[in-house]
């Protein structure tokens, strides 16, 4: 696969990403169901920045992080903004430099269907 091409199995893996192929449909199934349990609106931003709208719960707040983190340390290509704008909610800020613009389109289209999914 190249970094300019989704996988038919709707992961957004591009080459860059160093996390073994065998751990990927693990990591999927985690943002799908954070998508799924805390996303309550996705905002795009410009081609290159995803916003997401997330409940504001702590536990929300700890698995945001804990999913940005490990992304980050295969995909360094992401970049990763967990903000609390007022007690009741977090904005999740996703952003990638031009060359992996499909690998946020992907994540962006996995939000929204998770989401429609509750």
């Amino acid at each position: 696969m190249s970094d300019r091409h989704v996988t038919t199995d709707d992961s957004w893996a591009p080459d860059a990403c160093t996390l073994p192929t065998h751990e990927r449909p693990l990591r999927l199934a985690g943002f799908d169901q954070f998508f799924r349990a805390a996303v309550h609106g996705v905002d795009r931003l410009s081609a290159q920045h995803l916003r997401l709208q997330l409940d504001g719960a702590e536990q929300v707040d700890e698995t945001a992080r804990d999913l940005a983190d490990r992304e980050s340390s295969c995909c360094s290509f992401f970049a990763f903004d967990i903000v609390r704008p007022s007690p009741d909610s977090l904005t999740l800020d996703v952003r990638v430099p031009a060359a992996h613009v499909d690998v946020l389109d992907a994540l962006a289209e996995r939000a929204t269907s998770a989401r429609g999914q509750k």
